[in-house]
């Protein structure tokens, strides 16, 4: 193999698929990068057998070949070099690829190619193409309610639903509930439905940030994978086993109060909030105030240190119901506000003892849900 690249191109591409490397692994081949000749392009490929990358970079392809290299001393090594052309030569006799760059030059040692694993595209048609800004808005107000607690694998996972109503994303880790729903321009004639592990699009946001032509999915479930195609990189990732919880009968479909409330506002309460309620179990409170008739309300959010001090903060809302008073986790209130996208957002509320629910004012058919904490007066 003989292959000559950029050095930026090379450095962006490892960069890529360095996140799907095994770091923890009995096979040594999955510590590695596989780089191959493909046409005209190098192509270079990681996978820890539940999550696998392709990408391929723009290069000069003087001789076929493939070698697997450590990816860790590979990305250092490539990312210390010079922004010039850098050549690649494999001497396959004692399985080295020779890195030269400028007056920079390394030899390392690899692994026959033949030991890593394939990463198989699948074979099917039915394939759902998506807007890459859209698909990334629709992860980061999804994935992030995602449990991480390995116990119910099932909630590690997001439910990806396509029919002829569009793509919906959902995830639960048993205190709190997102769900996104979007319309396809081009829905698939069956329904398909699939738990994809958080981890596996949270990388995909990470690729597809700067992507412009529509991401590719793909739903294989005769061989339990998940597939997205972008312009120049394939994530291929295994789904979560499992039934997902039916999260129709989680979300309220009543409430008694409704607050409105403009989202950089809500969300600076809430972490100033959190200082004083990181001690306290992450605990804050929530007081509803309704105007007079025609008169603004107040949203008083408080939270308490035992051994710090307290902190009071107001603001003016539109308020529809009844006074209330709840208690809510500071941190998933955080987490859901950063990723509402709207300049106001709604929070529906029944009782102190029920979830609340946050809703984007204008913006898209996006629902969170987070329950309430019980705390003694």
């Amino acid at each position: 193999m003989k292959v000559s690249c950029l050095q930026e191109n090379l450095a962006k591409g490892l960069s890529i698929v360095g996140r799907a490397v095994a770091t923890r692994s009995t096979l040594p081949v999955l510590g590695n990068i596989l780089i191959s000749t493909d046409a005209s392009r190098l192509k270079l490929s990681a996978t820890n057998l539940e999550v696998g990358i392709n990408c391929w970079v723009g290069a000069k392809v003087d001789q076929e070949g493939a070698i697997t290299v450590p990816a860790r001393l590979l990305a250092d090594f490539v990312n210390s070099l010079p922004p010039e052309r850098i050549d690649l030569n494999l001497i396959t006799r004692t399985q080295t690829l020779n890195v030269k760059c400028g007056r920079y030059e390394a030899n390392i040692k690899g692994i026959d190619a033949q030991e890593f694993p394939l990463i198989l595209i699948p074979e099917e048609d039915h394939r759902v193409r998506i807007d890459p800004g859209l698909l990334c808005e629709m992860i980061d107000q999804v994935a992030f309610a995602a449990a991480t607690d390995e116990s119910r694998p099932v909630l590690t996972g997001v439910l990806a639903e396509v029919n002829a109503d569009g793509l919906t994303f959902a995830a639960a880790d048993g205190y709190r509930l997102s769900l996104r729903s979007v319309e396809l321009a081009d829905p698939p004639e069956e329904p398909m439905s699939a738990i994809i592990p958080a981890r596996a699009l949270q990388e995909l946001r990470r690729i597809s940030g700067d992507e412009q032509e529509p991401v590719e999915m793909l739903i294989a479930p005769s061989r339990n994978q998940v597939f997205f195609h972008l312009q120049n990189v394939d994530l291929v990732s295994q789904l979560v086993e499992g039934q997902f919880p039916d999260l129709k009968h989680t979300i309220p479909t009543s409430y008694k109060t409704r607050v409105t409330l403009a989202t950089p506002d809500s969300l600076q309460a809430v972490r100033m909030a959190f200082i004083f309620a990181r001690d306290a179990a992450n605990v804050i409170r929530m007081q509803v105030v309704p105007g007079g008739e025609g008169d603004v309300g107040r949203l008083i959010v408080t939270a308490t240190s035992p051994e710090h001090g307290d902190n009071v903060s107001e603001m003016d809302v539109t308020v529809e119901g009844d006074p209330i008073e709840v208690a809510f986790n500071a941190r998933y209130l955080i987490d859901a506000l950063n990723v509402i996208g709207t300049a106001q957002v709604s929070m529906e509320l029944r009782d102190p003892t029920s979830p609340g629910v946050l809703r984007p004012v204008g913006g898209g058919d996006f629902v969170h849900v987070f329950m309430p904490m019980y705390t003694a007066r």
